[in-house]
């Protein structure tokens, strides 16, 4: 009974946790979006660098969004009981967040701006940095010595591709990647909403007050 009440007790932790990586994943996106409203990228929209930009992005949002249903067949609501070490956990403690920032920097590349995609992969990796090491603290005190052995093995954030296992993605839980999936498709709204903000930029409906190369 108190095993039970104590893994209830986790579960409700941790999907503390998971709430706020929602809620910081979407302050990031609004506040990207809020901040290059009234930006445009040095190279003409026809040209060749800021298409071969933006369609680097598009498929950075894609692999980004695949990258983080690949990582939730492996976490699959394991997170709070069991160390996970198969798969993409093998390379990186938190591949949802490293994918998360790749699909970040596609959002820039929207915008055919080179700045603007490695800005955005760094604002978003530097929110998720906080989530992160509050995620840690908790899973330290939960899962003891094999988390803890887990963390002295496999890097932070920046995989390690040498370290890569197959590993058992356990039971498999459609609920939890229809959520990742509907999450990841907040990334492929850019494509649209920045060719309205292009649009309006060049009819003069919005002010061009910055440009970044």
């Amino acid at each position: 009974m108190d095993n039970k009440i104590a893994e209830t007790d986790a579960r409700r932790a941790l999907g503390t946790y998971q709430s706020l990586r929602r809620l910081v994943l979407a302050i990031v996106i609004l506040a990207m979006f809020a901040a290059l409203l009234f930006g445009e990228a040095i190279y003409p929209p026809e040209g060749f660098i800021h298409e071969t930009v933006e369609m680097v992005g598009v498929l950075m949002m894609f692999l980004g969004i695949a990258g983080r249903l690949w990582s939730t067949l492996y976490i699959g609501g394991r997170k709070s009981h069991e160390v996970v070490t198969g798969g993409p956990y093998s390379i990186t403690r938190n591949p949802l967040y490293v994918f998360s920032t790749l699909a970040a920097a596609g959002v820039g590349a929207q915008m055919g701006s080179l700045v603007a995609t490695v800005g955005f992969a760094l604002l978003c990796a530097g929110a998720f940095h906080i989530v992160i090491l509050r995620e840690e603290r908790f899973l330290k005190d939960e899962l003891g010595a094999p988390y803890k052995a887990y963390l002295a093995r496999v890097p932070r954030f920046i995989p390690n591709l040498s370290l890569y296992q197959e590993g058992d993605t356990g039971s498999f839980k459609p609920r939890l990647l229809l959520n990742t999936l509907l999450d990841g498709l907040v990334f492929l709204a850019a494509m649209p909403i920045f060719e309205l903000i292009e649009n309006a930029q060049g009819s003069g409906a919005l002010p061009v007050l910055f440009r970044l190369p």
